[in-house]
């Protein structure tokens, strides 16, 4: 293979830079930033992709010669480099690098230790409360799974401060005795606190410790004669040991989380399972993207750092770490996931007992998510397969965008667009429009607004343009976008109105093609039918619920709001003046006159507002 020649000037940067650490983003000749690496010595580290080119993998090869700049960034040191390195990945999400799609911050359990009758509830976000912390949760519905599971074991309440301080009497979770009714004063403060102290210990991994401590109290009960209260804390021991047979939980396995990857047909799949007090509270699965020419060993090695350290999110980092295959440069991780966890923090390997077989069952979770996602992959290239053949295009379409209009006789009109590619959904590009300027009710007019507004600023930014462009509605519509397109000379989309059949019945859809001269029946069995309901109804789907956010917004809106020189404090004044808006709109122009700063001109606005009503 012959060696890549490069420019003069590119060669002179990479040997002015640096014997330091940092990090490097490698550019192209459009100034996309298509990698992202660190460094412990930049001119070394980055000099190599230039000689050599020989012992480099088809993926490096394929980059290298696209690489026309690159930009560096120097550090302190390595630890500084791989979290800066993290968080540009995340952010730029470059074509050669191994991406984490995950952004949002993982739920925990919070426990109000401050209050007199504590609360245990869920929590998203900042820890910076008072109280105690436990998690993170692989997600909500294990955050609610374990809050159900407290109330039965420990009846401790959930409710708001809110809820809590307004009650004349029990709610109903006291009657169905997942709450002890502190509220109303039904158990004391120190019967209160045992039962939290309980829950805590449970929580913590330390059940075995609220058994012993359940089995002490049931004694002493049982010692005073107090029957009742003895018989209500033996079904509460039993319950308790029901848990831990069905959980496995084991007071020796720690904290820790153990993270494998699985590949498979060009998939990458990482699994990760968080154990707290030897107690499982779920797992979570990933399919990084640009996994096809990375190894699983390179998959982790990207994984770890964007998982633990990049973002704003904050994340729970645990002491140990359980692998199944050593990171490239395990040293750099390490000082990283210390500094930031304020504790020491292992990577474990070759590990045994019960945390080996926590490592097993993590590998199978992989195996059979990653089997999943390889079916369901499968059958969209399936159903994509068989949108071509039946529109006749020359190729499976990468990326779908579908319009939609949703509005009340005219009122806050809002059009969808939702994106489908090779994996399905394309969330993080779907976007709205908030239509304006229009006559109410015009659909052709929003239609042709929102294709403007999309395109023109697709073109404008050069970014990727849909292969197939789906609008729900008939010819009128269809005429809309092709008109768009034309007017922006955006050339080599195919434009097609899904319109409902005279029954409106699902799977009897007639296919309005470009112009509209070309109409399709497709069968109702049809795969292809099958993915452009999904992609339609998505996008309806998205319509509604941003024009329901949007007529709620606008009735829920004062109409003072609109008047130009009335701001929140006149507003106040005037209320508080004639005693809410229904007093304020019988007043006269006099009586508003009369209010400190109203003048004759903004007491006539104000009365005509009120009178549009």
């Amino acid at each position: 293979m012959s060696e890549t020649e490069f420019p003069t000037e590119l060669k002179e940067k990479v040997s002015r830079l640096p014997a330091a650490p940092g990090v490097y983003r490698m550019l192209d000749a459009r100034g996309t930033v298509i990698y992202v690496g660190k460094a412990r010595e930049l001119r070394k580290r980055v000099g190599s992709y230039f000689t050599k080119q020989s012992s480099h993998t088809p993926k490096v090869r394929a980059m290298v010669v696209q690489i026309a700049d690159l930009e560096v960034v120097v550090t302190r040191n390595e630890t500084e480099a791989l979290i800066l390195e993290s968080n540009l990945i995340k952010e730029l999400r470059p074509r050669y690098n191994v991406v984490l799609r995950d952004d949002k911050s993982y739920p925990y359990i919070y426990v109000t230790l401050e209050h007199e009758f504590p609360r245990i509830g869920f929590h998203r976000g900042a820890r910076n409360g008072a109280g105690r912390y436990f998690g993170p949760y692989p997600g909500a519905g294990a955050v609610r799974s374990t809050l159900n599971l407290l109330q039965k074991l420990f009846a401790v309440r959930q409710c708001e401060d809110s809820f809590f301080s307004n009650r004349a009497r029990p709610c109903l979770q006291y009657q169905i005795k997942r709450c002890t009714g502190p509220c109303v004063g039904m158990v004391s403060k120190d019967d209160y606190r045992r039962d939290i102290d309980s829950a805590l210990l449970f929580l913590a991994g330390r059940s075995q410790e609220v058994v012993e401590t359940l089995v002490a109290r049931m004694q002493d009960a049982a010692e005073k004669m107090e029957y009742e209260r003895a018989g209500q804390l033996r079904d509460q021991i039993a319950k308790l040991q029901r848990v831990q047979a069905e959980q496995h939980i084991t007071s020796e396995a720690g904290d820790f989380d153990i993270v494998v990857c699985r590949k498979r047909d060009d998939i990458g799949c990482v699994q990760v399972f968080f154990v707290r007090g030897g107690r499982h509270l779920g797992n979570k699965t990933f399919f990084p993207a640009h996994t096809r020419e990375s190894t699983t060993g390179e998959i982790i090695d990207a994984f770890l750092p964007q998982f633990y350290l990049a973002g704003h999110t904050e994340r729970d980092i645990p002491p140990d770490i359980i692998l199944a295959e050593t990171p490239e440069e395990p040293e750099w991780l390490v000082e990283a996931l210390t500094e930031r966890r304020g504790g020491v923090v292992r990577l474990r390997l070759n590990v045994r007992g019960e945390r080996a077989r926590w490592l097993e069952m993590a590998q199978q979770n992989a195996d059979q998510a990653l089997a999943e996602r390889i079916a369901t992959d499968d059958n969209q290239q399936r159903r994509l397969e068989a949108l071509r053949e039946a529109l006749d295009l020359p190729e499976p379409p990468a990326r779908i965008e579908c319009f939609d209009i949703s509005h009340t006789r005219g009122e806050a009109t809002v059009a969808s667009c939702v994106v489908f590619g090779p994996l399905g959904a394309m969330k993080s590009d779907y976007r709205r429009f908030n239509i304006e300027g229009i006559t109410p009710g015009d659909d052709y007019a929003a239609m042709h607004q929102a294709l403007s507004r999309r395109y023109s600023r697709l073109k404008k930014e050069e970014a990727v343009m849909p292969d197939l462009l789906l609008i729900d509605g008939g010819a009128g519509q269809v005429a809309q976008a092709v008109a768009v397109l034309a007017e922006l000379q955006i050339e080599g989309i195919m434009v097609v109105g899904v319109a409902k059949g005279t029954t409106r019945k699902p799977g009897l859809e007639n296919l309005i093609v470009n112009d509209g001269q070309d109409e399709k029946v497709l069968p109702r069995d049809s795969a292809a039918l099958h993915l452009i309901q999904q992609v339609r109804d998505e996008a309806h789907r998205f319509a509604i619920t941003a024009h329901r956010q949007a007529r709620s917004r606008n009735r829920n809106r004062s109409p003072l709001e609109a008047i130009p020189g009335i701001g929140a404090k006149r507003r106040q004044r005037m209320m508080q003046h004639f005693g809410g808006l229904q007093g304020l709109a019988r007043a006269s122009i006099d009586d508003l006159q009369r209010i400190p700063g109203i003048s004759k001109q903004l007491a006539e606005a104000i009365h005509d507002a009120l009178r549009e009503r």
